[in-house]
Formats: structure tokens, C-alpha cells, sequence
């Protein structure tokens, strides 16, 4: 018996014939299994069998094995197995109890690589239940088993691939990806058959697919495991995403362009408003002299012109600083000078500026600041703009009634804050345009009777100034009713 094992186990059988003890631990290792499992016998003998070519989960099943083998003589079964680089395949094993000592006794294994077969078996087995149902599918569809053979491919699948009908039957499904993937493709395959699991189309990771030509194109897969008699197999559904890829590089190419174009017009606007500023400050400022009258004396005409002049300059002057601002807010350039600042100082301030423009259309400007002073660390400058902002805009849009502003405290949450209401009886904003009421250069309101110029920044510049402050802007209106404006800041 031990000369016919050994000349077994020296044979140049194809065969991956092993030499186990009763334990399951490798004596000897034949040509024929170092040429299957990629193993050298150095690399096996005195190690378990299980822990080298026996796949995770399945030790149970090889320890029964060797117990039957033990107890019966002889036993004969189909198998999967792992090699050195972690692909599987399938073998028939048939062991016998064997004494090449004499009397110690000794397992022979005996195992053939019938990966082929098993997955033509399994591709008439899949041919028969789903040929039909894949064919209905509008993306490409590959089943293949555990070894990573395909046992079935959709007609969609072998025109997105390049190949002809049935010419994937029985493939390595490795050969549609392209080589730099293959690697780490081996253990993904096999960790997803020990543990299957659903994944959604587009879940996955960026991948290629590899054509018969060679050519690679963009794809996304999903998988779903299936099982039929006994066999697992993983379906991927393939879907050719090239469209898609060009789609979004274009999109991210003119995304690229607007940014650069945005840069390049903040850039503008902030260089442009500085050139511009000079020679209107110059205006304004000669035109108050002349409106002094230090040079001499003004006939009314002479005076009501530059006075023309002069509102005019002013009012192109602030647009510019609006420009200015949105145009540092955008390039994250403006800075703001924290301090502790009344609340209450400010809104007297801007009703003190405003109130000649109420008394000139007949309208109560009025301030409500009950209790203590409002202290805020906050941007006395940033804050003044938004509350001139806000209520320059309430006596611009009122026609007759009132326009109160109004210090009160808040809370949002636990946190307490300070809310700066401005409430008009103005003609109010329609509900058509209250989500456009804070876009840049946004004029609402448009053609109605009595509606008000205006260069549509305010409010945009407001609330993004609100914003670098920590707080926000809401409000209420009804057309014809009023608006309620609250400028909602963090503090005291």
C-alpha cells in the first residue's frame, strides 16, 4: 500500500492528489495540486487543508468529510475551493483511508477541476428557467457562479460587450473588466459569494468595462444573489452610463467656465466701483459747494439743477457700494469689524436719515425700542446697511399710513437673540413674487400702479450681509396689505 501512494503521489496526474493526516493536516502535496491550487508542497505540508484551499464558511462541511472518510473507508463529493490568488473553483473529491506506514493510518485525497462542467450544467439549468425573463430587460445581464464563470448572458449584455451569441458562456466574467481592476476584482467576488447581499444600480464604485476590441467604456452594475438547486450564482445587471459621463463632464466644464466667468466679474465689479467712486465722490462733493454757494450766489434754477446732480450722484454712488459689497461677499474679501454696538443707536441713526423722505410723502416714521439697550457684538457698518436697507425700503413702498422699526428680544430655541422688525403699510409684495424678492437685481411688483424704482440689490446685499453676521431675514406680506421685515440676530 505505501509503495502504490507514493508512486500516486509522484505520478504527473492532473490531478491535485493530497496526503492527509487524520486531522486534515497535509503530508504530502502531488504536482497535480501544486498546478491547481498555485500551492508549493513547501508551502503545505504540515499546515490544515481547510486553512489553505477550503473557502470561509465551509469547514464544517470538510471536517464531516474526513470524519466519513474515517469512519466508512472511502467517501466521494462535489466541492468548492479556494486558490492562492482567491479565486474559487469546483472540484470532485473522492477520498479513501490508507496505511502507507503499515499500520498509521492516512487520508488520500483525490481532486479534479470540474469548473467547466459545472458551469455548463449550470448554464442549461439557468438557460431553462431565465433566458426568457433576461431577454425582457433593457440592460445587459450576467449571471455567473462562485469561480466567476458565466453561466448565462443576456442578448443586451453580448451587444454591450461585443461579442456574439453565447461566445461569453463560460468565461471568465474578469475578461469584461479591464486588467486594472481584475486584482482586486478576484477578492471582491469571492467575499461577496461568502457574504451575498443586494446592491442598488449606481451604488458601487466608478467602473470600466472592456469591450472585445479592447476599447473600455463607463458602466455602473448592480448585483443580486440567487440561488437554484442547490447552486449560487450573482446576477449583474449592466448599464452603459457613457452618455451620462459625457453629460456631466460637459456640465462640470461649463460649471468651470461660469466659476471662472463669476471671478472675472467680481473682479470687474470690484475694480470698476473703486475707478467709478473717484470721480463721483469728486461730483458730489463740488456740487455740495456749489449747493453752499462758496464760489457765489445760485438763482433757484441754478440751484434745482444741482440739486438734481447731486441726488443723482448720490443715489449712483450707493448702487456702487452695493456692487462693491456683493462683489467682496462673493470672493469672501469682506471683513467684518466686530464690536459691541447698540442696536438701538443704529435703528435712531437710519430713522434720523429717512425721516426727510417720510415728511416729504406724508408718512409717520416712528421707532420702537422698549427696555435696556441692545448691546450685539456684531459690524456697526453691515448692520446700519441692512436696517437702512429694510425700512429705506418700507418709505419707498408707502404711499400713506406708517412705517415703525422696532428693537425687540427673541429667542430661537434656548438661544435668546435680538429681533429688528420693520412693519409698513405699503402696498405690499404678491405672493407671485415673494421667492424672488431676494435674488440679485430682483424687482418685484413691476408695472403696478405706483411701484417704486429701485436697482433690486437691497435686499440680496442684506440678507447676505445678515448671513456673515450669524443671522437671518424673514417676512410677511400681503399686496396691498404691508410687509413685516424682522432682521434676526444671535445675542445678547
Amino acid at each position: 500500500m505505501e509503495a502504490e501512494v507514493l508512486a500516486m503521489m509522484t505520478s504527473q496526474s492532473p490531478d491535485a492528489l493530497v496526503l492527509l493526516t487524520p486531522r486534515g493536516t497535509v503530508a504530502h502535496w502531488s504536482a497535480g495540486a501544486q498546478s491547481i491550487f498555485g500551492y508549493g508542497e513547501d508551502e503545505c505540508c504540515g499546515k490544515p487543508l481547510a486553512e489553505l484551499v477550503v473557502p470561509a464558511g465551509q469547514g464544517d462541511e470538510q471536517r464531516r468529510r474526513l470524519e466519513e472518510t474515517l469512519r466508512v473507508g472511502a467517501t466521494t463529493y462535489e466541492a468548492l475551493r479556494r486558490r492562492k490568488d482567491g479565486s474559487l473553483l469546483y472540484v470532485d473529491v473522492s477520498t479513501r483511508l490508507v496505511h502507507p506506514n503499515g499500520s498509521e493510518p492516512a487520508i488520500l485525497s483525490a481532486e479534479k477541476d470540474v469548473t467547466y462542467i459545472k458551469v455548463l450544467r449550470d448554464a442549461k439549468l439557468m438557460e431553462t428557467r431565465f433566458r426568457d425573463l433576461l431577454e425582457s430587460t433593457p440592460d445587459g445581464i450576467v449571471m455567473a457562479n462562485p469561480t466567476g464563470h458565466i453561466v448565462i448572458a443576456n442578448t443586451q449584455a453580448e451587444r454591450l460587450f461585443g461579442y456574439e451569441e453565447g461566445e461569453l458562456r463560460g468565461r471568465s466574467v474578469d475578461m469584461l473588466l479591464p486588467q486594472r481592476y481584475r486584482h482586486a476584482h478576484v477578492g471582491h467576488r469571492s467575499n461577496y459569494f461568502m457574504q451575498p447581499r443586494k446592491r442598488a444600480m449606481g451604488s458601487g464604485l466608478d467602473l470600466a468595462g472592456l469591450r472585445k476590441d479592447g476599447s473600455e467604456f463607463p458602466i455602473e452594475i448592480s448585483l443580486s444573489p440567487l440561488r437554484a438547486e442547490d447552486s449560487a450564482f450573482v446576477m449583474s445587471a449592466v448599464r452603459d452610463i457613457s452618455e451620462r459621463k459625457r453629460f456631466e463632464k460637459t456640465l462640470q466644464e461649463k460649471n468651470q467656465e461660469l466659476a471662472a466667468a463669476n471671478q472675472a466679474k467680481d473682479r470687474f465689479l470690484a475694480g470698476m466701483s473703486h475707478e467709478l467712486r473717484t470721480p463721483l465722490n469728486a461730483i458730489i462733493g463740488f456740487t455740495g459747494t456749489l449747493l453752499m454757494e462758496l464760489p457765489g450766489p445760485l438763482n433757484n434754477e441754478q440751484a434745482r439743477q444741482l440739486k438734481t446732480v447731486q441726488s443723482s450722484g448720490l443715489h449712483l454712488l450707493a448702487l456702487i457700494n452695493d456692487l462693491l459689497d456683493i462683489a467682496k461677499i462673493e470672493a469672501g474679501k469682506l471683513e467684518l469689524r466686530l464690536e459691541a454696538v447698540d442696536c438701538k443707536e443704529v435703528i435712531a441713526e437710519v430713522a434720523a436719515t429717512l425721516q426727510p423722505q417720510a415728511h416729504a410723502k406724508g408718512i409717520a416714521l416712528t421707532v420702537h425700542t422698549p427696555g435696556p439697550p441692545a448691546v450685539l457684538q456684531t459690524d456697526r457698518r453691515a448692520l446700519h446697511q441692512i436696517v437702512l436697507n429694510l425700512a429705506g425700503n418700507a418709505v419707498k413702498f408707502t404711499e400713506r399710513g406708517a412705517v415703525q422699526i422696532s428693537v425687540l428680544p427673541g429667542a430661537q430655541g434656548s438661544e435668546r437673540c435680538t429681533e429688528i422688525r420693520v412693519d409698513d403699510s405699503g402696498i405690499g409684495i404678491p405672493l407671485a413674487d415673494q421667492d424672488k424678492l431676494f435674488g440679485a437685481f430682483a424687482r418685484v411688483g413691476n408695472g403696478r400702479p405706483g411701484a417704486a424704482e429701485g436697482t433690486g440689490l437691497g435686499l440680496h446685499l442684506s440678507r447676505k450681509l445678515a448671513e456673515l453676521l450669524g443671522g437671518k431675514i424673514s417676512f410677511v406680506s400681503e399686496s396691498g396689505k404691508g410687509s413685516s421685515f424682522t432682521l434676526t440676530l444671535p445675542g445678547p
